[in-house]
């Protein structure tokens, strides 16, 4: 291999596994918004308080972070929701989606 292959081929290699590490979520980086912002309707660990609202705490983290994309794209509509939604960056939406699926709630029986 040439020296301009062997570099092509790392910088390639780092792109990829950069952008696979990216859409994970940092849930000591949420813990702040969702014990304040999203408790309001959520419950402060994702266990609402009534039924009026889902329960989040403990989601599987990849359907978190799709409905709240689809929150903020408007594929799915709900008042409160979008316009919570419409705020958050990629990363925040990451976040709260960890930081709920780590949380102790729904289980799931056998």
């Amino acid at each position: 291999m040439n020296k301009h292959t062997i570099i092509a081929a790392m910088t390639l290699s780092l792109a990829l596994t950069t952008s696979a590490w990216a859409g994970h979520g940092n849930a000591d980086a949420a813990k702040e918004k969702a014990t304040t912002v999203c408790a309001a309707c959520h419950g402060p660990d994702g266990n609402s308080p009534t039924p009026a609202f889902p329960k989040l705490a403990g989601q599987n983290e990849d359907y978190l972070k799709a409905m709240l994309q689809h929150y903020r794209s408007k594929q799915r509509t709900n008042a409160i929701m979008t316009g919570q939604a419409e705020k958050l960056t990629d990363q925040e939406i990451a976040d709260l989606a960890a930081y709920f699926s780590q949380q102790t709630g729904l289980l799931v029986k056998r």
